[in-house]
């Protein structure tokens, strides 16, 4: 089990639970991965909320900029986030 991350601090998109929230603050992907996840609109200041984990815990979906999108969590591991009320 996790532990709850307190709000303000910075983890990464992986380790939040459905239900909470974060605003990215960095991506560390790099190329094609990296191009792929600005697309998207997962740029440094975005709030992206953890709707649900898949049956098997991989991918997760996530809502960001009113879309819902899924991620692998080995992708979600590369994104920073500040967890948000």
């Amino acid at each position: 089990m996790q532990r709850p991350v307190p709000s303000g601090e910075e983890t990464t998109l992986a380790s939040l639970s459905p239900g909470e929230s974060g605003e990215i603050t960095t991506l560390e992907a790099t190329g094609a991965l990296r191009r792929r996840l600005l697309d998207l609109g997962l740029v440094p200041g975005t709030r992206i909320e953890v709707l649900f984990k898949s049956p098997l815990g991989d991918p997760v979906a996530y809502k960001a900029r009113g879309a819902a999108i899924a991620l692998r969590v080995a992708v979600a591991r590369q994104i920073k986030v500040r967890r948000v009320g």
